[in-house]
């Protein structure tokens, strides 16, 4: 198991950056690839990006592709979400999470949880 913990949110306006930080803790971290999903009030939690355990072939929804990028540090045992161009429609709870399957983009794919960071974008 992966013990996850989210932090780097905040309320922006929109045009603005905010990067978000995931540690984990536990098992290998290296073994996993990580993802980040995000949940807006009355929706379904929805994939955002993904990268492999080495930091290569990551990929996104087609509704964050170009603004959001996302990186790990196998040494620090950290995965990043540098979130570009906000929009309101950004306006979401981001959760990171650790998975064993390749290029996993739904929520069952995924093992471990944090506990997630509130984005909040204005227009």
């Amino acid at each position: 198991q992966v013990q996850l913990v989210e932090s780097g949110g905040g309320s922006v306006q929109a045009g603005r950056s905010l990067r978000l930080s995931c540690a984990a803790s536990g098992r290998t971290f290296s073994g996993y690839r990580m993802g980040w999903f995000r949940q807006a009030p009355g929706k379904e939690r929805e994939f955002v990006a993904a990268i492999n355990w080495g930091g290569g072939n990551p990929f996104y929804a087609d509704s964050v592709k170009g603004r959001f990028t996302i990186s790990r540090d196998n040494a620090k045992n950290t995965v990043d979400l540098q979130m570009n161009s906000l929009k309101p429609e950004d306006t979401a709870a981001y959760y990171c999470a650790a998975t064993l399957y390749l290029r996993a983009v739904r929520t069952t794919e995924y093992t471990d949880w944090g506990q997630g960071t509130q984005v909040t974008v204005s227009s």
